[in-house]
C-alpha cells in the first residue's frame, strides 16, 4: 500500500482537495450559516492564488530540500530506523490511528504558536483578515507559513518514522478537515454537537475567527478536537452568537483583504 499512495500522492491529494473543496462550496451555497459581507468572486480568486504560490513554493523548495515532501520524510526515517514507530513494534492499524492522532497535535501546536509568537502571527493574521468565513479561506494561508509549516512537519515525521502512507493519508484528511470547518455551513445542532465530540465542526473554528481576543485565542483544533478541551482552549460559542459576530481582525474590514498584493505584504505591515 505504501508503494501505491506514495507513487500516486500527486493524484490522491489533488482529487481529494478538489472533491472536498466543491462539495463543502455547495453544501453552504445551499445550506449557509451567515450572509456574507462580500461576493465571492474577488476573495475566491486572491485565496485561490495564495494557495496556488504557496504551492509553487514549496514545489520549489523541493528542488533543494526533496525531505519537505512528507512521503519522503517517512520514507527516509524508515530506511534509516529513526523516528518512534521504527523503534517500538505495533500493528499497522494502530499505527496508522496513533500517526494521525499524534500528526494532528503537532499541527495544533504549529497553529497555537502561530498566535503566540510575533513573527509568526504577523504571518498567520493573513489567514485571519479573511472578512467571511468558507470553504477558501481554508486556502487562504501566507506562502512563507506554509513553507514553514511543511519544515516542521518533517521534522514531526522524522522524529516519528510513520509509514509512508499514514503520513499521506493525514495530509488529505488535513486538507479536507480544513475545508470542512471553515465551511459556511449550516448543520443540525444536534449533528454539530455529536460531531463536534470527535472532529472539529464549523461552528466549532469558526469561533476562533472572531474579531473578539479571547475568542480568536480558542479553537485550534483543525481535525481532532480533543486537543482544545485537553488543553482548555475549548470554547463552545461565540458570545455574540453565529450569525451577529464579526469575523476577521479589527481594522482590516474595507475589503483591502480581498486584495492579492495586499495580502502578500501584510505581515510586513505595521
Amino acid at each position: 500500500m505504501d508503494t501505491f499512495i506514495g507513487e500516486n500522492e500527486t493524484t490522491l491529494r489533488l482529487g481529494v482537495f478538489l472533491a472536498a473543496f466543491i462539495a463543502f462550496s455547495a453544501l453552504e451555497a445551499v445550506f449557509p450559516r451567515r450572509r456574507r459581507s462580500a461576493p465571492r468572486l474577488k476573495r475566491w480568486v486572491t485565496n485561490g492564488m495564495m494557495v496556488g504560490l504557496s504551492n509553487l513554493l514549496v514545489r520549489g523548495l523541493l528542488v533543494f530540500a526533496p525531505l519537505l515532501a512528507m512521503a519522503a520524510a517517512a520514507t527516509l526515517a524508515i530506511e534509516l530506523g529513526w523516528g518512534l514507530f521504527n523503534l517500538i513494534g505495533l500493528p499497522i492499524w494502530l499505527e496508522f490511528l496513533l500517526a494521525i492522532a499524534l500528526l494532528d497535535l503537532a499541527v495544533w501546536f504549529q497553529h497555537w504558536a502561530t498566535h503566540r509568537i510575533g513573527p509568526l502571527w504577523r504571518l498567520h493574521r493573513v489567514h485571519h483578515a479573511d472578512r467571511d468565513f468558507d470553504a477558501s479561506t481554508a486556502l487562504r494561508f501566507h506562502p512563507i507559513e506554509i513553507a514553514l509549516s511543511a519544515a516542521w512537519k518533517l521534522a514531526v515525521v522524522l522524529a516519528l518514522g510513520p509509514a509512508v502512507s499514514a503520513a499521506i493519508l493525514f495530509e488529505i484528511i488535513l486538507n479536507a478537515s480544513a475545508m470542512f470547518n471553515h465551511a459556511n455551513l449550516a448543520l443540525p445542532r444536534w449533528l454539530d454537537q455529536a460531531l463536534r465530540a470527535v472532529i472539529v465542526t464549523p461552528d466549532m473554528h469558526r469561533v476562533h475567527h472572531s474579531t473578539e481576543y479571547r475568542e480568536h485565542n480558542a479553537n485550534y483544533g483543525f481535525c481532532l478536537s480533543v486537543w482544545d478541551r485537553l488543553f482548555r482552549t475549548y470554547r463552545a460559542q461565540p458570545d455574540a452568537g453565529h450569525t451577529a459576530m464579526s469575523i476577521g481582525l479589527s481594522g482590516t474590514g474595507g475589503g483591502e483583504s480581498d486584495r492579492l498584493a495586499w495580502s502578500l505584504t501584510y505581515p510586513f505591515k505595521r
